[in-house]
């Protein structure tokens, strides 16, 4: 059976709305649905729903970044192909945002730009997103059937030799606080 392009899932994760009450755990705590299961690929549910319903699935942790859904790398990368797309060190984990994000108006001039939105980028990334990666993906396909070249593009990680390593991080010194804060005393 030839392996598809796009893994039947990552559509419909791109399409989820995250973050959102769950409706069997409202009133729990953690209730929040910020998980995905690859293996159903219905729809987000929460912590509570991933030990009833998912346990032994395949499942993906979705996170917010400046009110935008990211996954982390790590565990992205070992069911998909995440060349080509930007990642950012958030809270100390590298990330990369799912969907597009809106450009902010005017700024620098930058010699990396995203292939799809026009999006500056940080490094020499094509794509500031999984949602702009698949764009391209789809855009060079045209009808959407795949060739063996594209088929490496964005697959299921059976090879993982072809992701291609994230490039390090600036020194920890380019982005040191300038002292450390400090909370202003209780007054009675």
């Amino acid at each position: 059976m030839e392996t598809m392009l796009v893994p039947p899932w990552l559509e419909q994760l791109l399409n989820t709305a995250f973050f959102r009450v769950c409706r069997s755990h409202g009133d729990a705590a953690r209730s929040e649905c910020n998980m995905y299961c690859l293996d159903c690929n219905t729809d987000a549910f929460c912590l509570y729903c991933r030990s009833s319903k998912h346990e032994d699935h395949q499942v993906i942790q979705i996170r917010r970044s400046s009110y935008h859904d990211v996954v982390r790398v790590s565990e992205i990368q070992k069911v998909l192909d995440i060349s080509g797309v930007q990642t950012y060190v958030i809270n100390g984990a590298r990330v990369l945002f799912l969907n597009e994000r809106p450009q902010p108006k005017g700024g620098k001039t930058v010699s990396h730009i995203c292939e799809i939105c026009g999006r500056n980028l940080v490094d020499a990334f094509r794509f500031c997103s999984l949602g702009c990666k698949l764009v391209a993906i789809k855009r060079n396909n045209g009808d959407g059937t795949s060739t063996k070249e594209e088929e490496e593009e964005l697959r299921e990680g059976e090879k993982q030799d072809i992701y291609r390593p994230t490039p390090p991080t600036p020194s920890s010194s380019a982005r040191r606080r300038k002292g450390i804060p400090h909370r202003a005393p209780f007054r009675s």
